[in-house]
């Protein structure tokens, strides 16, 4: 079901979500295909992970958090992590959040409750989507784009 070539180099995930529960499905179901894999559950403790760790290839982020419900976190992020994708998850998917999100530069939005096998599917499109020659590299080719 998941690729088993994800194991060759770690790639970074950050899970925002308060909900315990969906955190630790999330994070365990990404484990599994071989994700490197941290949390957060607030947007205090998400900038803190931002700032001390590498910044994560992909940031799977909820709309709503106790210490933010709106898109100030997400402008954050994207001036602060350029370089990760970002897949937005909400059960509040009102145009003008999509709108809102979509103008910031997210990857996607998606509607909570959250199907796993499609997460898994997006965060590797997330993440194609900012390291392109990862793929031939993983698949033998080199990691000679000109090759």
């Amino acid at each position: 079901m998941f690729p088993n070539d994800l194991k060759k180099s770690p790639r970074r995930i950050l899970v925002v979500d308060d909900e315990m529960l969906i955190r630790w499905f999330v994070t365990e179901t990404l484990a599994e295909a071989g994700y490197d894999v941290s949390e957060a559950a607030s947007a205090k403790e998400t900038l803190q992970r931002i700032d001390a760790q590498p910044a994560p290839d992909v940031i799977l982020l909820d709309y709503r958090l106790p210490d933010s419900n709106d898109l100030r976190l997400l402008e954050t992020i994207r001036r602060v992590v350029p370089t990760s994708s970002v897949i937005m998850m909400t059960a509040f998917g009102s145009s003008e959040v999509v709108g809102g999100a979509t103008r910031l530069g997210v990857f996607c939005v998606l509607n909570k409750p959250v199907e796993l096998p499609e997460l898994v599917a997006l965060v590797e499109d997330a993440y194609r989507s900012r390291h392109p020659f990862d793929l031939e590299t993983r698949h033998g080719r080199g990691s000679d784009p000109h090759a």
